[in-house]
């Protein structure tokens, strides 16, 4: 039998030393603990029990060992000793424990989530940990992109999802798994992507549904730091690390950045009847927020929520990051309900969050782009003052103040300049800098957009939940006739709608974030919660026939158009605005607002109406949109520009003459615009060389 030494409190999980294996793993209360070793993952007893003594094994938190002769691929698991108090530590060492920072996991062909409830024993069907290396990220050979946040424009997908489909042109075996997404990659490239936001690929566990559904998002994470294996090519337990490490690389060589969408606000454990999987186990009271009376309090909506203002849990946050950013190569993270992570004891929210404060002063992590959530399921909502000082924030006031405006409702012009200079009046006024805002209209939770101007309810019966799923206040127009329809004229208007909704997101101010299958017309069929599809419901289309071609080359010159014109749509500060007709600064950008009138907007409750344009001083303006949600076509008055209008978008044309690959001439001094239409036109200047 090989020997065993007292071994390292750190690194935390399984690594590779000289001589073997070292382990380690936080379990602060435990009594005692033991190491269970397993020769296979299907085995259903472990091969050898190593009981870790506490006066050799232990320091601090921390129970440690270093066992020779093992090596990478070894499985293995924890059983936990200590006191079984209700609504406290539960301690319940007939269950087997996975290491909370392991990873890679075997043991699915055995694995049964209900046995990890309960008294009994669940040796024969617990999930292991496996012993991986812990490599870093090739950066030499695939730099990450770097891309400024000026440049940046994100697109939200689903690793499964997006190449699930047989028309998807990948291999079958490919389907659905992070090699399949490699193939995917010059269509976002050409698309004009340059950020991909991973919906969670941190290992989950499917079973955590309803009876007869599978959870396909995977917000309800099993690991921290393992890839999900339902992504990867095979079931080798180390495949998926390398897959994902294969994704990152040519995502690199593409120009274009990775983002995970992180959970670490809540875990697969649930609430106090859920399983112990391995959080639980090893120090129930230390990972969760819990009352007095040991109840877990819960602003996840899940059953639990992670107190990351504890050490040992922000501990292993911070470790899990620098996982993924440093060995597996990821370029950013968005965080879950990340406000969450901001509460202390009593979930009391805490203005400098020692987690917040503890990723923002580690170098490891400095270069990172960082996202949250600004909200949680227990009513905090901080946006201006999210407190961190380098985590953007979703505005989902921005979703809303533009989908109000498009939809035609009252008091929603002033909002809609707001959000589309950038909202400065959620941030005290002051231009707030790219990157602490990212504007966005859809996302995976909630409709497409194809959906949003189809449906005016959600329809979410496939769920299973009796319809009782998914958000009720969506803000959303089915235009006449619920759902498809044969109707052209409501057909025309969906289709406008959603290029006015595209082009205010991406010529506004701010990071643009696009949801995936957006740019060609994607349908859930009014499912507004697709958490447990896994089903073409949920699909991304890849067969022409079933996508918006045309939308799709919208979308295109849209991108193309932002990117050339950065200055103009999305500056680093901001323009000064004025009410003069004849602004006189030579040298400074001004912006001015207008109505159907020049220098005259309507902010009255009942306007549909709003106009915008920029000026180089006095020398005319450069720019002007026109946004038109009334019911009626309109003309409205233009400034002088300072060499001839060019006609850029007009969203009431047919396709591609929406956006032309070339700007049109426009010498008028009025331009009608169409009823529930966006307009934008530049001076000759301006789009000079301009082709999209």
């Amino acid at each position: 039998m090989s020997s065993t030494f007292p071994g390292s409190p750190w690194p935390l999980g399984s690594s590779l030393t000289e001589k073997g294996v070292n382990f380690s793993v936080a379990a602060p209360s435990a009594d005692r603990m033991e190491l269970l070793l397993f020769e296979d993952s299907e085995d259903k007893t472990p091969a050898r029990v190593i009981e870790l003594d506490r006066r050799k094994h232990r320091s601090g938190d921390y129970w440690h060992i270093e066992v020779e002769g093992l090596g990478i691929g070894c499985c293995y698991g924890y059983r936990a000793f200590g006191p079984l108090a209700p609504g406290a530590h539960g301690f319940r060492p007939s269950k087997v424990l996975l290491d909370p920072a392991a990873r890679a996991i075997s043991g699915w062909e055995v694995y049964d989530r209900m046995l990890a409830t309960g008294p009994c024993t669940n040796a024969h069907a617990c999930l292991k940990a496996v012993v991986t290396e812990r490599d870093p990220f090739d950066f030499a050979a695939h730099p990450r992109p770097r891309n400024s946040w000026q440049h940046t424009v994100i697109y939200e997908l689903h690793v499964g999802n997006y190449t699930s489909r047989a028309d998807s042109g990948v291999a079958a075996e490919r389907q659905g798994t992070y090699l399949g997404l490699i193939e995917k990659l010059p269509y976002l490239k050409d698309l004009g992507i340059t950020a991909i936001e991973l919906l969670p690929v941190f290992a989950f566990d499917p079973a955590d549904a309803p009876p007869g559904r599978d959870n396909i998002w995977g917000y309800s994470p099993l690991s921290w730091f393992t890839p999900h294996q339902g992504f990867a090519s095979s079931t080798d337990p180390h495949q998926a690390r390398d897959d994902m490490r294969q994704l990152v690389a040519a995502c690199h060589d593409a120009g274009i950045e990775v983002l995970l969408d992180v959970v670490y606000n809540h875990t697969t454990e649930g609430n106090r009847l859920g399983p112990i999987l391995s959080w639980r186990g090893f120090a129930d009271l230390t990972y969760y927020h819990q009352n007095e009376d040991g109840d877990y309090l819960d602003v996840s909506g899940c059953g639990n929520s992670i107190a990351a203002n504890q050490p040992i849990s922000m501990q292993l946050i911070l470790e899990s990051m620098r996982c993924w950013a440093l060995e597996l190569g990821v370029d950013g993270f968005r965080f879950d309900l990340g406000i969450a992570l901001s509460r202390g004891d009593g979930l009391k929210p805490l203005d400098k969050p020692p987690l917040f404060e503890a990723i923002e002063s580690d170098p490891l992590l400095s270069d990172l782009k960082l996202v949250s959530e600004p909200w949680d399921c227990g009513g905090l909502y901080r946006l201006e003052d999210f407190p961190a000082r380098r985590i953007g924030t979703w505005n989902g006031h921005f979703r809303d103040g533009v989908r109000r405006f498009w939809k035609g409702d009252d008091h929603s012009t002033w909002t809609l300049a707001q959000r589309f200079k950038g909202s400065p009046d959620l941030y005290n006024k002051k231009p707030v800098a790219l990157g602490r805002s990212v504007n966005l209209i859809t996302a995976h939770d909630g409709f497409t957009l194809a959906d949003l101007v189809s449906y005016n309810r959600k329809h979410n019966l496939a769920n299973g939940e009796d319809n009782r799923d998914g958000e009720n206040h969506n803000n959303s127009w089915n235009h006449g006739v619920e759902g498809p329809t044969t109707n052209a004229a409501v057909i025309a208007l969906r289709q406008r709608q959603q290029r006015n909704l595209l082009s205010t997101l991406l010529l506004a101010r701010g990071v643009p974030m696009l949801s995936m299958g957006d740019e060609i017309g994607r349908s859930q069929g009014g499912n507004n919660n697709s958490w447990c599809q896994d089903s073409p419901i949920s699909w991304m289309p890849w067969n022409p026939d079933q996508c918006d071609q045309a939308l799709l080359v919208f979308m295109r010159r849209l991108l193309s158009l932002r990117n050339a014109l950065p200055q103009l749509f999305n500056p680093l500060v901001p323009p000064r605005e004025t009410a003069s007709k004849q602004p006189h600064d030579h040298g400074d950008v001004l912006r001015q607002w207008h109505g159907v009138s020049l220098s005259k907007p309507d902010w009255a409750e009942w306007s549909r109406t709003l106009a915008t344009s920029l000026h180089m001083g006095s020398r005319g303006a450069l720019l002007w949109m026109g946004f038109n949600a009334y019911k009626d076509h309109l003309k409205f008055e233009l400034p002088v520009p300072a060499s001839p209008w060019m006609r850029v978008i007009d969203t009431s044309m047919p396709s591609p003459m929406d956006l032309p690959e070339e700007p049109v001439p426009f010498t008028d001094l009025e331009i009608p615009m169409e009823s529930r239409s966006f307009v934008l036109l530049l001076a000759r200047e301006a789009a000079n060389g301009l082709k999209l």
